[in-house]
């Protein structure tokens, strides 16, 4: 696998897609996942952790130990972090989440949030790079995953949540090059009005309407929220495009505060174009069926 800067292009895959319309896009109640045989990509994402007011990490660390364990048992190609695992950027919390991330067996791609740049691009990017213990190198604080059938975007927000200019000159080129493959584009928050659990929360470039319309993007994945799963829409269809929320792993904000419960989400593309979206509680080796999800990544606008 190699790894430049805004390209990278790994674990490459041989089978192609088959077509599938956009009447064939279903969300679904049903946990099993495809048969491993027809697993081409399978990858693990893990949401916000961003502990307050104690700089510890044991849901994030219960996570990873079953991740691990679930990449002992099946197809499982690499995790992705959304943003927003050191408070504020702070030291303490970097040093602290360090040890937690360093025990996960498959390439960790993250990307920064809003907590993040309370700090430095830098700082992120030297941390980045530790938690991989040399599996991979990041060079770039966004980045592109390429595959044989399918290509994740990977958009660290420039300031905050949100995207100045290049941020999204930068999104449209990666998808307009990628054309007509079918991209998943991983943010730290959606775009506004995604989630009116707390409508004015995410992205608010007037460019970001453009990233949204290209025609082959199939999904945004983002975190931000802290929404309790169990209480709100965290998987959608919005026109064209699918949203997958990540849920918060050390505290949830949205609808309150008073339940927390630690999960993280496992996709998986089978060789017909679907993708299987699973939620695990950690410590729980069965996915929850209630928050199953599934879509075609090949919808035509």
């Amino acid at each position: 696998m190699k790894l430049i800067n805004t390209l990278c292009q790994a674990l490459l895959l041989s089978t192609a897609l088959l077509a599938c319309s956009p009447a064939e896009t279903t969300k679904t109640d049903q946990t099993t996942a495809a048969a491993t045989e027809n697993v081409v990509l399978r990858f693990a994402v893990l949401g916000d952790a961003e502990p307050k007011p104690e700089p510890q990490f044991p849901n994030m660390a219960a996570a990873v130990a079953d991740i691990n364990r679930l990449a002992t048992q099946t197809k499982l190609d690499f995790i992705i972090g959304v943003g927003d695992i050191a408070h504020k950027g702070t030291l303490v919390q970097y040093d602290n989440a360090t040890p937690v991330l360093q025990q996960l067996t498959l390439p960790f791609y993250p990307i920064m949030g809003n907590e993040e740049h309370g700090s430095t691009v830098e700082r992120f990017m030297q941390y980045a790079n530790s938690w991989n213990n040399g599996k991979i190198t990041l060079d770039s604080p966004s980045y592109v995953l390429e595959f044989d059938t399918v290509a994740l975007v990977l958009a660290s927000p420039d300031h905050g949540r949100d995207f100045n200019d290049n941020g999204i000159s930068w999104m449209l080129n990666q998808l307009k090059q990628l054309q007509p493959k079918p991209v998943l584009l991983i943010v730290h928050g959606a775009q506004a009005g995604v989630y009116p659990e707390n409508a004015e929360k995410g992205i608010h470039h007037p460019g970001f309407a453009d990233v949204i319309a290209q025609p082959n993007l199939a999904a945004v994945i983002s975190g931000d929220l802290h929404m309790d799963m169990n209480r709100v829409q965290h998987s959608k269809q919005l026109g064209e495009v699918h949203y997958l929320h990540i849920p918060a792993l050390e505290r949830t904000k949205i609808p309150d505060e008073t339940q927390h419960s630690a999960m993280f989400r496992v996709f998986s593309l089978s060789s017909d174009g679907l993708m299987q979206v699973d939620t695990y509680q950690t410590g729980n080796a069965t996915a929850l069926a209630r928050h199953a999800y599934q879509f075609s990544i090949t919808q035509n606008k």
